[in-house]
């Protein structure tokens, strides 16, 4: 049986690497085999691409270059790891897709056409099954981010308020014209209240 691949989106701060756990766990409760991954990241090739964008000034890379390197590190992730669970009928969380490339490369002015040819040719185009954006008021994004990070943001999270903005207009926009497959979800609450949400919008996909 082909597993499902499922993606958490949102900005910084709404809980997605929580609940991406949180989820795989309680999809695992109902006898579902699941896993977690993030991006970037995920495989070998890709997490060491992942220390060249995370890490270093926040002018370190430009957009354009952004986008090249998350197009490759995705690619490595989907041939290593996420096809070959899904196949294998592993469910897959992931934190963080094509979306946020989407949204936060978007916001610095990189067509959305370009980045979904490059996810074409790189990543043949693959889609989660579900992405379910989180949200919570960007106010409360920001002070979930600085208690998390103090002073050990990286480079895209330590950008100023108007760039993260931009960032959530962009998932606005994804959301508002794929509403088949992104589904949003109030992040706000406890995480418990979150994960229900969460199994509750995934509801026609359990077996």
């Amino acid at each position: 049986m082909s597993g499902r691949f499922i993606s958490l989106e949102g900005g910084e701060g709404v809980g997605k690497s929580t609940q991406a756990t949180r989820l795989a766990e309680a999809l695992r409760d109902r006898g579902v085999d699941a896993i977690v991954t993030r991006e970037p990241g995920g495989s070998e090739g890709a997490e060491a691409i992942r220390d060249l964008l995370m890490q270093g000034s926040v002018t370190r890379w430009s957009a354009h270059t952004e986008a090249l390197l998350f197009a490759a590190a995705r690619a490595d992730h989907v041939e290593k790891h996420i096809r070959p669970a899904v196949e294998a009928g592993e469910w897959v969380i992931c934190d963080r897709f094509i979306d946020s490339t989407r949204a936060y490369q978007g916001a610095q002015g990189i067509d959305d056409s370009a980045i979904l040819a490059l996810h074409a040719f790189g990543s043949k185009g693959l889609l989660p099954d579900r992405t379910f954006l989180l949200e919570v008021p960007q106010a409360e994004g920001a002070e979930r981010a600085t208690a998390r990070d103090g002073a050990g943001a990286d480079r895209f999270a330590a950008r100023e308020g108007s760039f993260h903005e931009a960032v959530g207009a962009a998932f606005d926009r994804i959301a508002d014209a794929e509403p088949d497959r992104v589904h949003r979800i109030d992040a706000t609450g406890s995480p418990q209240q979150v994960t229900a949400r969460l199994i509750d919008a995934l509801s026609d996909l359990l077996p």
